[in-house]
């Protein structure tokens, strides 16, 4: 499950009701869904997409997505600090940018509504950051990510960057379950 973090006042979320809501107060559409049986660290991108045709298919139906593919970064992936560096400055896009993680970890920054939340994603959860959001991505340690990617153009979107540097403000930090501390009937 997703970890949020509203930055500005260092409060980390972990419980699902409190995730969603915050994550709604900002646009942000989120879901859980079952990493499917069969799917492995060597299944190919169309295995991939043809385990999860059925959701696809639904999601390209509710936000009209005319493509999908998976994106596969890992520490060997060639050009990986340039790819990363187009991601990692605070940018908005023309269309939805909508991403399930299959395997890995990942940050997305979002410049929102309530202020900059980090949100820490995972195997298992579907981010929908609406068109138009100025937010930002960085790799956790892992520098690992496998995901399924939708696009509502079969170009694909282009990033449009604020120049901002809020996104030097914020440090790329992962937390993980490991180090938060467990609350009864909680994760």
């Amino acid at each position: 499950m997703a970890l949020v973090t509203l930055v500005e006042v260092e409060k980390t979320l972990t419980d699902d009701e409190s995730i969603r809501e915050c994550l709604q107060q900002n646009g942000i559409e989120y879901e859980r869904w079952i990493i499917a049986r069969g799917i492995d660290a060597d299944s190919t991108a169309d295995e991939i997409l043809n385990a999860y045709s059925a959701e696809i298919d639904e999601l390209k139906t509710r936000g009209g997505y005319v493509t999908a593919d998976v994106i596969d970064v890992s520490p060997q992936t060639p050009g990986l600090d340039e790819m990363l560096a187009k991601f990692n400055r605070e940018h908005w896009h023309d269309e939805d940018e909508v991403r399930f993680v299959i395997s890995g970890h990942g940050l997305f920054h979002i410049n929102g509504a309530t202020g900059v939340l980090a949100i820490e994603v995972e195997a298992g959860d579907l981010i929908r950051v609406p068109r138009g959001t100025k937010h930002w991505f960085n790799l956790c340690s892992d520098r690992r990510i496998r995901a399924i990617r939708l696009f509502q153009e079969k170009s694909g979107w282009t990033p449009q960057y604020t120049d901002s540097d809020i996104d030097r403000k914020h440090e790329p930090v992962c937390l993980g379950t490991t180090y938060l501390p467990q609350v009864a009937g909680h994760r």
